[in-house]
């Protein structure tokens, strides 16, 4: 009798999964597919400058991952500031550009996503020689390992109006939320084919050490400086110039570019030359 109860209770707890996941998958599906007001439309094709150099069926997937993402998120406000359509739309417009061509989630993990009207202050605490120090810091963004997700939204809006600069902040700090996918935010996010992981390190690790050799001579013109502060922040910031500046990147840094198109299984440089 037992073992019956227990053989009873492992079937009910996986049906219940079954049923769970049914119903959650159903439930994504009809919310992946509701279209999107004229509004909206609009905002996206103000507010994330690569939109409308997409094709429909692109539009389509995207606008797909924004429903599911605002379904998933909750954004706070800060400092004042007022959390309305236009920062949704902006922020969830930009960060689910990661996620075309099937990368099949929307930022597990997390669920916050805190907005600052200006870059903000933040605190860190350091400890070096066994001593803490506090550091006080001003702050475009940051991405907490599972927590959330942190704007300022003036910086947003500065990466809007500058389009091919390199800066785009919500870009910047999703592709962190696509590195710690793994358990860890070390510049490596889990690829789409175990085959990739030894060119991925090798081109990678190359560019990173390149990289940091041009921020030290001066001569540095495709990638921002700040991807030579560690191997996270160089994913962050190549991943920010691979939308960003995608045909000078193609250009000038084939290799790294090739690594990027077939991590995110785009070619954005394409998009620019049907412009």
């Amino acid at each position: 009798m037992p073992i019956l109860i227990l053989f009873l209770a492992i079937l009910a707890a996986i049906l219940f999964w079954y049923i769970r996941n049914r119903l959650k998958s159903a439930r994504i599906n009809r919310i992946s597919h509701r279209p999107l007001s004229i509004e909206w439309i609009t905002i996206l094709s103000t507010n994330v400058r690569i939109y409308p150099l997409l094709n429909d069926v692109l539009k389509n997937e995207l606008h797909g991952y924004i429903n599911i993402f605002l379904d998933e998120k909750i954004f706070y406000g800060r400092d004042g500031i007022e959390i309305n359509d236009e920062i949704r739309l902006t922020v969830a417009g930009n960060a689910c550009l990661l996620l075309l061509q099937g990368m099949k989630n929307t930022f597990p993990g997390f669920t916050s996503i805190l907005i600052y009207p200006d870059t903000y202050v933040a605190h860190q605490t350091k400890q070096e020689s066994g001593l803490s120090t506090n550091e006080v810091s001003a702050r475009a963004g940051e991405s907490w390992m599972r927590g959330p997700v942190i704007l300022s939204w003036a910086d947003v809006v500065r990466g809007i109006k500058h389009p091919g600069d390199g800066h785009n902040v919500v870009i910047h700090e999703f592709a962190h939320k696509l590195d710690e996918q793994d358990g860890v935010m070390d510049g490596l996010p889990v690829l789409r084919d175990k085959s990739q992981y030894a060119e991925w390190a090798k081109v990678l690790n190359a560019e990173y050490v390149s990289l940091q050799e041009r921020v030290k001579h001066g001569t540095n013109k495709v990638i921002d400086s700040y991807g030579a502060v560690s191997p996270p922040e160089f994913f962050a910031v190549v991943t920010e110039s691979f939308f960003e500046k995608p045909i000078l990147m193609k250009h000038r840094l084939p290799k790294l570019y090739e690594q990027l198109e077939k991590f995110y299984n785009i070619d954005p440089a394409s998009w620019h030359h049907k412009k």
